[in-house]
């Protein structure tokens, strides 16, 4: 059944209300944080699309399959005190008294717990979005990728008298048209810290046609203030009060370095003054702002294997286009992987190169184009 003009109505004020969200201002900060803002946990899961007999199930990549319950992942670590009376998953210091701090660079936020590795804190941040409501799509501690699924935040739906009403017992007729997913990078900081990331991506579902009967799904922009929602929730996970997130995320300490562009070798490549652990950070955060997605990386390696994304596609894979009956082009193939390589070229200077398979910079247009992404976004 295709969505009525009242469905519409609630996805375009469900966008309004997005958009009116900033991180300009505390009292704007303070109406995003309360915690009817989201709502994720109600969303039911879409119905099962059908594969056609001329497609197969693509076989899943075991670098990406979660390790067996039983598996230690170096185990959950005893909860340290703060002066403040915290039981917090970091480890207070003369910095950091929460054992925790949060980082930006232009409008990206992310959190470093003090004295935690990876291992230790993937439990809690497996346990962290299944608890928000979402399923792991791609859940890989070797690589420190976690994916969530498409979800649909609720609380975007209008609480509207018919919804009170007849919407009680109807309730799953009901839309945002919007779909939300997350990948968060786990990463081995200096001086024995993790850097945590949130990166948010979005879809909308637009009413076509004369008689708005049909309907296909465009991709928004990503939402900071969603991110840093999602900051605090997990800051609170980890042990600290609302108030004390809600401090430490304006408090935010800037980590910015600029990125200039080297064609001394024949080919476009990228110098940061800053070190390889905060380089290797802050490029896998700038891969996220653009259109490529982070499949696998190697930080002995200094490698982020990446491709564009397609995220209509991905939704039509996820099956939440099935009950419009959407029928596409199957024939698509993945996109083109690209090797972005991040390596030291003395204590204070880091170069990110787009390199081939022999480690040689690639000098091919959509290597270059790359590079100048990111050139964009690290400035």
């Amino acid at each position: 059944m295709k969505r009525s003009a009242l469905s519409l109505h609630a996805t375009r004020m469900a966008a309004l209300a997005l958009a009116l969200v900033t991180l300009a201002g505390c009292d704007t900060l303070n109406d995003w944080f309360a915690s009817d803002r989201v709502n994720y946990k109600g969303a039911g899961s879409a119905p099962a699309l059908a594969v056609p007999g001329d497609l197969t199930t693509t076989p899943t990549d075991q670098r990406y399959v979660a390790p067996p319950a039983n598996l230690a992942l170096g185990g959950s670590p005893q909860r340290a005190v703060t002066a403040a009376g915290n039981s917090t998953e970091g480890q207070p210091n003369a910095q950091d008294p929460l054992g925790m701090h949060i980082e930006r660079d232009g409008d990206r936020r992310w959190l470093v717990v003090d004295g935690r590795t990876p291992e230790q804190l993937w439990p809690q941040l497996q346990e962290f979005w299944q608890e928000n409501g979402f399923v792991l799509k791609t859940d890989a501690p070797a690589t420190g990728i976690m994916n969530t699924d498409w979800a649909e935040n609720r609380a975007n739906i209008p609480d509207d008298w018919f919804r009170r009403t007849v919407g009680k017992v109807i309730d799953f007729a009901y839309s945002s048209g919007t779909r939300d997913s997350f990948r968060t990078l786990v990463s081995r900081g200096p001086a024995d810290t993790t850097d945590i990331s949130i990166t948010h991506s979005a879809m909308e579902e637009m009413l076509t046609g004369q008689d708005k009967t049909s309907s296909r799904w465009e991709e928004r922009p990503r939402d900071p203030a969603l991110e840093a929602l999602f900051l605090t929730k997990l800051m609170q996970k980890f042990g600290l009060t609302e108030a004390q997130s809600k401090q430490l995320l304006t408090d935010a300490r800037p980590a910015t370095a600029p990125a200039t562009i080297d064609q001394s070798a024949g080919a476009s490549t990228l110098d940061l003054q800053e070190s390889f652990d905060r380089a290797w950070l802050r490029v896998g955060l700038a891969l996220d702002r653009t259109n490529f997605t982070v499949d696998n990386r190697d930080r002995s390696k200094g490698i982020y294997y990446v491709r564009y994304a397609d995220s209509m596609q991905e939704l039509k894979k996820e099956g939440l286009l099935g009950k419009l009956f959407y029928s596409g082009n199957s024939s698509k193939k993945p996109g083109q992987e690209f090797l972005v390589n991040v390596r030291s070229k003395g204590e204070t200077v880091t170069q990110v190169a787009v390199v081939d398979a022999n480690g040689q910079v690639d000098n091919s247009s959509d290597a270059q184009r790359i590079v100048t992404l990111l050139h964009a976004q690290l400035n």
